[in-house]
């Protein structure tokens, strides 16, 4: 498998917590709160922009060098190839440390509002947007993707100058610790990045010690809990969530590229994989059943899946209860009992869904699509964005009729005639809608979003009129300026000039 198949994201986390981060003085506020000096040692958030991101971007050496323990540290039950985790965590996740030392600090710099465009009662007026760091950043690990998804949040986050704790999901514990162990080894100061043990009591405890942002991947019902807890202090957060995905193939698609694409992403990662493809939704015409055959036969001779213990019963009895209702298994591999005892899975291919049927908007973790066939394009735009679960989306067909389409989806990420892969990109943010949560990581917008900006206005000169004692001129005055700078036409505007003049003429006889 080659670089281009970065398979990225995927969220289901059981166990969620990480730790605590404070910014420069900071004292807690919220109770029960046991912060930690955040420049206490390392003084991190006081380093360089550019230092901080020279020393992520050399983390991408330590990976590189540690490639093999790496991906033998995470293979599992649903990892099993291990071309899989080279594709897609750790080239996509030493890209995105590339894209920190080389755009980092640009991203992070000081924006300098000066002169133009300077509105004119703001006279004497220079200011600054700085991006600061937020403190502690807590980030809740997943266990599909262990490695990219924690691996760029907490580079963002160190990037950005905040301390971070990351609290492992279960299973992931050794793999995690490597992965910390790689940016200490790239001159991270230990005091910057720790590592909590992989159980729900770590993360509520360093939740319930106060930090300034939550970083979570994982299902939404794991979402609610933490988002019910950060309530309590009004801890800011980035919620990456569950997605049901669709596929929306157009008249006239390319059926090679689309089951090509479908089979990628049902069964990239055992299935394992928030993006991948839940529901196909097809014209309903006669390329329908071909498309249907081709699929079906890409399929047919496919090899099992094992299906995350955390998964295996939502999945079984979702399908059961489709095909307890009309659906039809059009592969006929499915095995309920087999799921539910051993995990394993061949992949499902499901018609004749009910519509109301919760399966068509259920985080499925797993490779299951139900093939869904509409009259015309406007009812699959409509079947997207009325989904509660609005994470990423594909389009398949002509380039501008697809392109057009995705233009109307109301989705975190739309990939035309591709799947799944296009979302590596280290300058691409990701994040979801609805259910899918929101916030983003990654590219610049995720960098930025491990900050928060400062602004320092600095007034120069000695004219500052608003705090001179109010007089009589004022409001002319005022009313004469507003009318100059917003006057449609040059009659109006010329008007208003008279009235500043005249006005300006009695404020300095009134000052006399």
């Amino acid at each position: 498998m080659t670089a281009i198949f970065h398979p990225t994201l995927c969220k289901i986390v059981l166990n969620n917590a990480p730790q605590v981060a404070t910014s420069e003085n900071a004292k807690s506020d919220r109770p029960g709160a046991e912060r930690i000096d955040y420049h206490g040692g390392s003084k991190w958030a006081t380093w360089s922009i550019r230092q901080r991101c020279q020393i992520i971007d050399r983390a991408r050496h330590e990976i590189a060098s540690r490639v093999d323990q790496l991906t033998r540290l995470s293979r599992s039950e649903q990892r099993t190839d291990d071309a899989e985790t080279v594709a897609s965590e750790l080239i996509p996740l030493c890209d995105a440390l590339r894209w920190i030392g080389k755009h980092g600090r640009k991203t992070l710099a000081p924006r300098k509002v000066g002169l133009a465009g300077r509105p004119v009662w703001m006279w004497g007026v220079r200011s600054v947007v700085q991006r600061v760091a937020l403190g502690q950043v807590l980030i809740l690990g997943t266990w599909n993707y262990p490695l990219l998804l924690p691996g760029v949040q907490m580079a963002q986050a160190l990037a950005a100058g905040n301390h971070v704790w990351l609290k492992p999901a279960a299973g992931s514990e050794a793999v995690s610790a490597e992965l910390v162990a790689c940016f200490i080894a790239a001159g991270v100061p230990d005091e910057a990045i720790r590592l909590l043990d992989s159980s729900t009591e770590a993360a509520i405890e360093a939740q319930a010690k106060g930090v300034d942002l939550v970083v979570l991947t994982g299902s939404a019902q794991t979402g609610k809990l933490v988002l019910h807890q950060s309530a309590e202090t009004l801890t800011p957060s980035i919620m990456e969530l569950s997605g049901v995905d669709a596929a929306i193939v157009l008249p006239d698609s390319d059926l090679d590229r689309v089951v090509d694409a479908l089979k990628f992403g049902l069964l990239f990662n055992s299935g394992a994989t928030c993006i991948g493809p839940r529901r196909l939704i097809v014209p309903n015409h006669s390329s329908t059943s071909a498309l249907t055959d081709q699929l079906l036969n890409g399929l047919r001779n496919a090899s099992q899946v094992t299906v995350h213990p955390a998964a295996r019963s939502n999945v079984a009895d979702l399908i059961e209860d489709s095909l307890q209702k009309g659906a039809k298994d059009c592969l006929g591999k499915f095995d309920a009992t087999s799921l539910r005892t051993t995990g394993k899975l061949h992949p499902v291919v499901l018609r004749d869904v009910p519509s109301d049927h919760a399966i068509l908007q259920s985080d499925v973790f797993a490779p299951v699509i139900s093939i869904i066939p509409v009259e015309h394009p406007d009812q699959a735009i409509q079947l997207v964005n009325e989904c509660p679960y609005r994470l990423a989306a594909s389009v398949f067909g002509p380039t501008s009729h697809a392109q057009a389409i995705a233009e109307k989806l109301d989705a975190g990420v739309v990939t035309v005639n591709d799947m799944v892969a296009p979302t590596a990109d280290p300058r691409l943010p990701f994040g979801g809608r609805g259910k899918s949560g929101f916030g983003v990581t990654r590219g610049p917008e995720g960098l930025l979003a491990m900050t928060a900006p400062r602004v320092i206005a600095t007034r120069r000169g000695r004219v500052a009129m608003h705090l001179s004692p109010r007089n009589d001129a004022d409001a002319e005055l005022l009313s004469g300026v507003l009318q100059w700078s917003n006057s449609g036409n040059w009659g109006r505007r010329i008007a208003a000039l008279r009235r500043v003049t005249t006005a300006a003429s009695q404020w300095r006889a009134l000052k006399k």
